[in-house]
């Protein structure tokens, strides 16, 4: 089995760096120069996206964002060039539905390469350690194959429906996720106004209907001002909220998200786009999340 990965940011490097400590042999590529960079055993780094995904049975991709994802694939020396059919694109990234349903077609139609989007949730820390989740859209018989090769970065991958359906999956997973790191700024922010040591939060409420792993993760990095390393990029979680209200528009839906949409936005708008998420603590002590 031969695979390429494409994208090694924050969790790209790390799944990556799974997949080939579980002994498969990578071709790796990243859009821009990482000078830190250190390749794991069994890698090699391409010079484009096209080198990198010749003769690979399945090309990973983890990149920024749709049109990110449409440039690695079909721009110049793209993925495509070089793939075969029956080839497997399989796309974590975070990206639009509708985008991906679109990407699909042209991808089978260019070279007969099959698409699966497998976006995931769990963190750089859940990459790490091998514990992700995959919300899994397309093929059956695909996403069987894919299976194995993702065991080295998950602990669980689900097969949510046809093409879409994963990154819809990962909408729903965000929407959550937003409205939670919002709550927990505010919390974390009332708490220390009213007196109590906010860095017992976390532990205080573990176990309890409001723990839960954004709570573990954040109210601690909050109460302690301790924003660095970055874990979760603001304007992550804000492009993956407009592709949330996106996927709703001309509906009622999604009053909450639209609001805690705003929030961040504001909070992006600030400085903090490039920022840890655990900085929405910041605005939140302001009374402006």
């Amino acid at each position: 089995m031969r695979i390429a990965f494409l994208g090694l940011g924050l969790m790209g490097s790390r799944m990556s760096r799974r997949l080939a400590d579980a002994g498969y042999p990578l071709s790796l590529w990243n859009r821009s120069v990482l000078p830190s960079l250190q390749l794991p055993a069994n890698s090699t780094l391409a010079a484009t996206a096209a080198d990198a995904a010749q003769g690979a049975d399945i090309v990973f991709c983890c990149v920024s964002d749709t049109q990110a994802v449409d440039a690695v694939l079909f721009g110049e020396n793209g993925a495509a060039e070089r793939m075969r059919a029956g080839s497997l694109f399989v796309d974590c990234s975070s990206i639009s539905p509708a985008a991906t349903r679109k990407m699909a077609a042209r991808l089978f139609d260019s070279c007969g390469a099959r698409w699966i989007d497998a976006p995931v949730s769990g963190g750089t820390g859940g990459a790490e350690r091998g514990e992700l989740v995959v919300f899994a859209g397309g093929d059956e018989a695909d996403i069987e194959r894919l299976r194995p090769c993702a065991a080295a970065f998950s602990r669980r991958l689900t097969r949510m429906g046809n093409t879409g359906s994963g990154q819809l999956t990962k909408l729903c997973n965000q929407l959550i996720v937003a409205s939670n790191a919002v709550l927990i700024a505010e919390a974390v922010a009332l708490a220390e106004q009213g007196g109590v040591d906010a860095r017992a939060l976390a532990p205080a409420l573990a176990g309890g209907f409001a723990d839960s792993l954004p709570l573990q993760i954040l109210a601690p990095r909050m109460s302690a001002d301790s924003f660095e390393p970055v874990q979760w990029k603001v304007s992550t979680l804000l492009k993956d909220l407009d592709n949330a209200l996106a996927a709703a528009e001309g509906t009622p839906l999604l009053p909450l998200a639209t609001h805690a949409r705003a929030l961040i936005a504001a909070h992006a708008a600030a400085g903090h786009a490039d920022a840890d998420l655990s900085t929405l603590v910041l605005g939140a002590r302001a009374g402006q999340c």
